[in-house]
């Protein structure tokens, strides 16, 4: 690992605030009334009131609950004052960075409020476990009777994207002595975190909810996903005409979808050279669960496709929080497409940095608790995470955003790079009725990586990038006719109507005001688009910056999976997303921290500078009426056998629908966009060819 301790002095500076209390509209819960006089309310501490719309009973008072007691930094100002003066071009302070014993000295819960938390919980009769080696947080077990007495609020189960979860009816609220040490707890409230994953096929390829066994301690592989032809090697290689005709306004002769694109054409595409390993460097990818077949797959899948970087180089290891535990909440087996991905595009981008793969618990807590452990122990140069909470920046309660926040600031502080994923719903709308960023991808503490529609040429060459947004339309063949909406017998041979597939994830935030890094560069229509619900004041928008993640411009790679025959062997496949995204900037920064010969740390203001350096970020703009033709088995998508063609809009700015699974829907425009410098469908662009060398400079 590169060394990461420098000499520090401080700086003093304002950094970030997180908002306060806010009335959103009815959006957000605010539980219980006021204090009484021996016990203090958590403001914002049950979910938002939009994810609690669907009670579906009490939770049973024997229910076993997991969850981490989260304590108040000592100075959380000046925690993110430093974030600003170690990260800063120019600071006197940048890259000089702390220890993470001397920013625990400085910043963390002293013992004696870990002690005074610990001892009520034990009065209240939980089994305490671990305290976390930043004293943030006290693991504690009991049932919800037991946390119901003791935070004051009632534990029910709710409906919630097709899921029946626990959240907290109310705020919890703690004994008064405990007030301004105790903010929260994570765990209560069942935050279910997802892959950031598209393979333009969620039928195909939806996890299965089946889970491991006692005698492999893993969840079974995956749904195959096979890219059905015609489809190309390079970008336009392939091309289909008026099948019938396409139509509006789009041109009678576009390009098939990609097969995949395979590592060498993904490092000539984002101009790296052999001299670009990423060699010194670890890279730790943080996702739910584990896979006995991760090394195993990119072994043979390199050896295959690219043995000029072999898997060896990447010095690989795994470290699996077993016994996983909900599997069926989080369908578990659906996490080892993301596992092989991630491992994967890293290892594309930097094939001789040291890959860390931490496989979570489970996608509630155990992921909190994988990039807690990494970050603490200081055991990586670059973390990437490829998952999130849907529309987390809005529903999330308070206590869980700050605990993550409190991890990230102690990662910026110590030279350690954090991306996540976006997600691949542009602004979730589709999921959850509402407009709102993921989760923790909006915090300002972290990278943001959002997507596009990559084309590589014949010789390995960038020829563009679109935003990607995708629509689609399918084709009425006899096969699909009365399978798929509107097709009948009297519309035989024309094109569906165009609903969204879509896109990458973005929005503006509702409780981080604007980082400083974004001032002046981030219009300020996309800043303050929120004021109608919290007033005029400008927040933090993502994504900060896209890499390639259309699915049908993704990355080529292997990893077992299940076969409808039901035999599970190694096969061959596409993925795209978000996913893809964050794991292709990790690798890249992976290149960035080698060139240097530092780790660089948290790359947010250094970034932003780089849009006024020729050559370092590529502007996404508009791109005009763009498309791709597909074809799939129909039996992805419906009972039926034979093939689905399909249509695919790219940077698709149309009508957006959800259904609340009650028959109630609603629908609107696509709110994000490509532009002219900063937009909310990209942010900055993505990586030009001075990129690496300017970041490391």
């Amino acid at each position: 690992m590169l060394n990461k301790k420098r000499t520090t002095s401080i700086a003093a500076a304002g950094a970030f605030a997180l908002l306060g209390s806010m009335a959103l509209g009815g959006l957000v819960g605010v539980g219980t009334a006021g204090a009484t006089a021996s016990r203090s309310v958590l403001p914002q501490t049950s979910e938002a009131s939009a994810a609690r719309a669907h009670p579906v009973g009490a939770v049973a008072q024997s229910s076993p609950v997991d969850f981490e007691l989260v304590l108040q930094l000592r100075d959380a100002a000046g925690a993110q004052a430093l974030v600003q003066s170690i990260s800063t071009p120019g600071s006197a302070n940048f890259r000089h960075y702390l220890t993470a014993a001397q920013w625990e000295a400085r910043f963390s819960p002293k013992a004696a409020q870990v002690h005074d938390a610990t001892a009520w919980l034990q009065s209240e009769g939980f089994a305490v476990g671990k305290v976390s080696a930043d004293r943030v947080t006290v693991a504690a077990s009991g049932t919800a009777a037991q946390v119901e007495r003791a935070f004051g609020t009632t534990l029910d189960n709710y409906k919630f994207r097709g899921q029946t979860v626990r959240f907290a009816a109310g705020n919890l609220s703690v004994p008064a002595s405990l007030a301004g040490n105790v903010i929260g707890a994570i765990g209560i409230n069942q935050n279910v975190n997802t892959p950031a994953i598209a393979n333009d096929d969620a039928a195909t390829a939806s996890p299965t909810t089946a889970t491991s066994s006692a005698g492999n301690p893993f969840p079974p592989a995956p749904a195959a996903f096979i890219t059905s032809p015609p489809c190309g090697s390079y970008y336009g290689q392939k091309n289909t005409t008026d099948k019938p005709a396409f139509g509006r306004g789009y041109p009678s002769t576009v390009p098939d979808q990609v097969c995949g694109y395979q590592p060498a054409q993904l490092r000539s595409a984002y101009g790296l050279t052999n001299k670009n390993t990423g060699a010194g460097v670890t890279v730790a990818i943080i996702d739910a669960y584990g896979s006995s077949t991760i090394a195993q797959d990119a072994t043979k899948f390199y050896n295959t496709y690219d043995p000029s970087i072999p898997f060896s180089n990447a010095h690989f290891q795994q470290a699996d929080a077993l016994p996983f535990d909900d599997e069926a909440l989080c369908a578990a087996s659906g996490w080892a497409t993301e596992q092989d991905l991630d491992v994967e595009a890293v290892h594309t981008m930097a094939p001789k940095a040291n890959i860390l793969y931490v496989g979570a618990q489970d996608c509630v807590n155990g992921l909190f608790d994988a990039d807690q452990a990494v970050i603490d122990q200081g055991a990586a140069n670059i973390v990437t995470n490829s998952w999130g909470d849907v529309g987390g920046d809005l529903l999330d309660d308070s206590s869980t955003r700050q605990a993550f926040d409190d991890e990230f600031m102690l990662a910026d502080s110590t030279g350690i790079t954090v991306n996540f994923s976006t997600g691949d719903d542009g602004d979730n709308f589709d999921l959850i009725g509402v407009s709102a960023a993921g989760y923790p991808a909006s915090s300002p503490f972290v990278t943001a990586v959002g997507g596009t529609t990559m084309k590589i040429g014949a010789n390995g060459q960038r020829t563009g990038d679109l935003g990607w947004a995708t629509g689609r339309s399918f084709l009425c063949t006899k096969n699909v006719e009365n399978a798929f909406p509107g097709c009948s017998s009297k519309t035989v041979n024309t094109w569906g109507p165009v609903s969204y597939d879509g896109g990458s994830g973005g929005y503006t935030s509702y409780n981080y005001t604007q980082p400083f890094y974004q001032a002046r560069v981030v219009p300020t229509s996309l800043a303050t688009r929120n004021s109608p619900i919290i007033g005029d004041v400008a927040t933090r928008v993502i994504p900060d910056i896209s890499m390639d993640a259309d699915a049908a411009t993704g990355e080529l790679m292997g990893l077992h999976e299940t076969f409808p025959n039901g035999q599970v062997k190694f096969g061959l496949t596409r993925f795209g997303g978000t996913s893809l995204a964050s794991p292709l900037l990790a690798g890249e920064l992976a290149d960035v921290d080698q060139a240097a010969g530092v780790s660089v740390g948290f790359v947010n203001p250094d970034m932003y500078r780089l849009v006024t350096k020729s050559g370092a970020i590529d502007d996404v703009r508009p791109g005009g009426k763009q498309a791709q033709y597909r074809t799939d088995l129909a039996a992805s998508y419906v009972p039926v056998s034979g093939l689905a063609e399909s249509f695919r809009e790219i940077t698709y700015e149309g009508v957006v629908t959800y259904c609340d699974g009650t028959g109630n829907c609603a629908s609107r425009n696509n709110t994000l966009s490509t532009a002219n410098g900063y937009d909310s469908m990209t942010g900055l662009g993505t990586i030009g060819p001075k990129f690496l060398a300017d970041l490391a400079g």
